[in-house]
Parts: C-alpha cells; sequence; structure tokens
C-alpha cells in the first residue's frame, strides 16, 4: 500500500515535471497538463499552476498554455482555492493566479488573498519585488476594489525601496477618487528622500491627469514645480494643469 502510494506521487512529480519544461514540445507540455487536469488533486493543480512560473521559448505557445491554466482553475471552481492559495504563498509573479482567483472567488476572499501577499511583501527592500508590484496592479485595476480598500492598502508602497514599485502604486492610486489621494501623493512628490525625476513626474502627472484638488497643499507643489517639470506642468485654480 505504502509502495503503491509512493509510485502515485513519483508519477505525479514526473508529470508536473514535463508539464513545467520549458524546453519541452508543446505536444508533450500539452499531453502532461491535461494528465493534471484530470488528476484534479491539490497536489495536481498547485502542479498545475507552476505551469505560470516558467516562460517557454515561443512566446504564443507560452501565453496560451498559461491562459489554458487559468481557464482550468476556473473550471475547478472552489476545489481550486486551495491549491491556488499555497501556489501564491511563494509564487514570484502573481498576474495569471489572480486572474483565476478574480473569476472563481467572493469580494471578501479576494481582499484576504490580497492582504495575506501584502503581509509577505511590506514596503522595503525585496530581491525580486514582482510579487508586490503584481499584487498592488492588479488590485488597484480591480473593478471591485473600493476606495477604501485600496487607501488602506496601496500608500505605504509610495515609499518602497523600488521604484518599480513606487510607480506602480502611484498609478494605482490614479483611479480613488481625486480629493482622496491628494495627501500622500504630495507627501510622496517632496519626501526628502525621493531622488528620482520619473516618480516626481509621475505624481505630477496623476495629480494633473485626475484633477486633484491640491487645497492646503498648493504651495508643496508650487515648490515642486521645478526644472524639466515645471516646462510641462503649471497650477491654475488650484490644481494641476499641463502647459
Amino acid at each position: 500500500m505504502v509502495f503503491g502510494l509512493f509510485s502515485k506521487e513519483k508519477t505525479l512529480q514526473k508529470t508536473i515535471e514535463k508539464a513545467t519544461n520549458k524546453l519541452a514540445q508543446q505536444p508533450d507540455r500539452w499531453s502532461a497538463l491535461e494528465k493534471l487536469r484530470e488528476d484534479g488533486s491539490e497536489e495536481a493543480l498547485v502542479g498545475l499552476c507552476k505551469r505560470w512560473s516558467v516562460t517557454s521559448t515561443k512566446g504564443v505557445e507560452d501565453e496560451q498554455e498559461k491562459s489554458w491554466v487559468v481557464d482550468v482553475m476556473v473550471e475547478k471552481g472552489a476545489s481550486a482555492l486551495a491549491p491556488l492559495t499555497r501556489y501564491m504563498k511563494t509564487a514570484d509573479q502573481l498576474a495569471f493566479p489572480l486572474k483565476a482567483l478574480e473569476r472563481i472567488a467572493m469580494h471578501d476572499r479576494i481582499v484576504q488573498a490580497i492582504d495575506e501577499i501584502l503581509k509577505s511583501e511590506p514596503p522595503g527592500y525585496a530581491r525580486f519585488p514582482d510579487r508586490r508590484i503584481d499584487a498592488i496592479k492588479w488590485f488597484c485595476e480591480w473593478k471591485e476594489a473600493t476606495d477604501d480598500e485600496i487607501m488602506a492598502r496601496v500608500p505605504p508602497y509610495l515609499v518602497d525601496f523600488d521604484e518599480n514599485v513606487r510607480f506602480t502604486a502611484i498609478e494605482g492610486l490614479a483611479r480613488v477618487a481625486p480629493d482622496r489621494i491628494v495627501g500622500p501623493l504630495v507627501d510622496a512628490l517632496i519626501r526628502p528622500e525621493e531622488e528620482s525625476g520619473r516618480i516626481r513626474r509621475t505624481v505630477v502627472e496623476v495629480l494633473e491627469r485626475t484633477k486633484a484638488p491640491l487645497g492646503t497643499r498648493l504651495t508643496d507643489v508650487a515648490n515642486s514645480l521645478t526644472g524639466p517639470i515645471a516646462d510641462n506642468f503649471r497650477l491654475d485654480g488650484g490644481t494641476v494643469r499641463a502647459r
């Protein structure tokens, strides 16, 4: 009995290896992916999710297979939630699993998943920041996320160590009500530690694009419109305008 169980686990592991071999021929990967789908166990579905972690040599095939895995996880419904959760705990990139989660889970379960990801990715130095970038970008684009939910989670990343994380957080806040983003965005704009011209310009662009009312922060923004930024933006009627 123990030998039979070990043999089954070994066979499953070999199937996962074939499904995630980026150098294999596509028919071989498809065959392995189909076997994992048919198996349907939690371990098989976790293995199926691992296809998202590798990039095959042919871009069209790669995207096709990853999208197929999303569809399979959605097809599995509630039984896919545990495998997705396990996979996302260690996955370097989260765009595809979040696409699947969105189509399976209810609102509160999705917010819980985002919280779990961000808890493991506090603002600060990260050797590989892709996880937090994916989570922030996806969450801010998710139509069911409320302004309160975004404002409770995203602003801390305006001071993240990684410039791309800061950029993603700034752009993410652009979908929130303009009067609510002025404070955190202006704080990011005038932060003494901010040395990136790209970041400062992005803040100003978002303030201009959203027509955010600057109110008491008008002077802070005025003092920041210097150099190349001043060539493209001006203040008018308490908001930032493009020249």
